[in-house]
């Protein structure tokens, strides 16, 4: 791969014409137009499986801390069970990301979801806390399929599009965050085991669903193609021009420093819920249903229109100010109603944030690069996964209940002025005048 300059004056850095990709059959060949239904019906589909997936992983979250609490775990043990699911992705999401561009990206999903649904009733059958976290790294192993749903989304779009439509996949994840969490909450006050058994048979039929209606996103030219390059499975090389590259490097860099302070919020929240203001699991699953309420409305309307009327960076710059205040006042709240109201600014911020870091690293590779690129932005995620919840752990066994949220909304801001500087706000710098090269 080399690097070329490309529009210097407006910032956008267009590097190949993704219709001429797009338009072609599964055997490769080209059609003479594109078919928008069929991209309409394939989005469709992967949103529908999407929002099954997320509903499965939003049933666990407001579980975990409660059945950590009933093996006597302590809440630096609780923050260690929850980062064995991300440990466990941050190995795993790599291998799924190389795989799915060289065998297609709809036999790795079908693998991944079975690895969820595997983790589900080890989980459901968990009577110690061992279990408990081999239940977590199984899932976590197979579970970083998000990044395979992206790169799906990204074969079958064009670059004025995928900034909306990677918005719908966070569309996705916030309503399984809505209905998965008050789900997961209300069945477990019936038994524990309960809300495990259904995300297992929604992994299952999730499963059925990728098999049946999922068409592959990858042409037979293209993974020829990528079957010609003999490409490892963890490419070092690439990673480390990813690296070097100017117009990736500030968006990885700003994704690693915020991604622990939002992983810090989204980890931590239902055990900070139990710890501060004694919720129980059917208080917390509400709660988190708000949360992802408010993100679905973000990510599935405003998103799109807000792509019309201003840049993917300067919507992140937006976001990192927002978010960061935001988790700062978090880590003061003390009642429900103050909770309640920090909730939709938080949604936006944490929404925003991470859709845009995602479209301008899809931006910002060739196509044939772009699932590898979004595992390592999923590995990155996973790493803040890991540190976030032993952090907040700690901070709640030891010291007071706001340390968690002050120390996320320091971190936050604390990234912001390397932002303002290198990203690109302002035609001519770096960030706007590199990209990968099809070559």
């Amino acid at each position: 791969m080399r690097l070329r300059p490309a529009c210097r004056s407006t910032g956008r850095c267009p590097f190949v014409s993704l219709p001429a990709i797009a338009q072609r059959r599964a055997d490769g060949s080209p059609v003479s137009g594109y078919d928008g239904h069929m991209k309409t019906h394939r989005l469709a589909i992967i949103f529908a499986i999407m929002l099954v997936n997320m509903l499965a992983l939003g049933i666990v979250v407001p579980l975990l801390p409660y059945l950590a609490d009933s093996t006597g775990a302590t809440e630096f043990q609780t923050g260690l069970l929850v980062a064995a699911y991300p440990l466990s992705q941050l190995l795993g999401a790599p291998l799924l990301g190389r795989l799915s561009d060289h065998y297609g990206r709809k036999p790795v999903l079908m693998a991944s979801v079975f690895g969820t649904a595997v983790g589900f009733v080890i989980l459901a059958l968990a009577g110690s806390l061992p279990v408990l976290f081999l239940g977590r790294i199984v899932d976590g192993l197979t579970g970083g399929n998000i990044n395979v749903a992206q790169a799906y989304i990204t074969d079958v779009t064009d670059r004025t599009e995928r900034g909306r439509a990677l918005g719908l996949i966070g569309a996705a994840f916030g309503l399984g965050f809505v209905i998965g969490p008050v789900t997961g909450g209300l069945l477990a006050e019936i038994s524990y085991a309960t809300p495990a058994w259904l995300g297992a048979g929604l992994a299952l039929l999730n499963m059925a669903a990728v098999a049946l209606f999922l068409p592959e996103s990858l042409t037979a030219e293209a993974r020829a193609k990528r079957a010609h390059k003999k490409r490892a499975i963890f490419d070092i090389s690439g990673f480390r021009a990813a690296l070097a590259h100017p117009r990736v490097r500030p968006v990885l860099t700003v994704r690693t420093a915020t991604g622990v302070s939002f992983a810090i919020f989204e980890t931590m929240f239902s055990l900070w819920a139990l710890t501060t203001l004694g919720f129980k699991p059917g208080q917390t699953g509400v709660f988190l249903g708000f949360l992802g309420l408010s993100s679905a409305l973000i990510q599935g309307g405003l998103i799109g229109r807000l792509t019309k009327h201003f840049s993917d960076d300067a919507l992140l710059m937006t976001a990192i100010l927002v978010s960061g205040v935001c988790l700062a006042a978090w880590g003061f709240v003390r009642n429900v109603p103050l909770l309640l109201a920090i909730i939709p600014p938080l949604a936006f911020g944490l929404a925003v944030g991470q859709t845009m870091m995602t479209s301008i690293l899809s931006k910002s590779v060739a196509r044939e690069e772009v699932g590898s690129m979004l595992g390592v932005q999923t590995s990155i995620m996973s790493l803040t996964r890991v540190i976030a919840p032993i952090i907040g752990g700690f901070l709640l066994e030891n010291t007071t209940p706001w340390a968690p949220g002050l120390l996320a909304g320091v971190l936050t801001l604390s990234v912001a002025p390397f932002a303002w500087k290198s990203l690109c706000l302002v035609p001519g710098r770096d960030s706007c005048e590199a990209v990968f090269d099809e070559e």
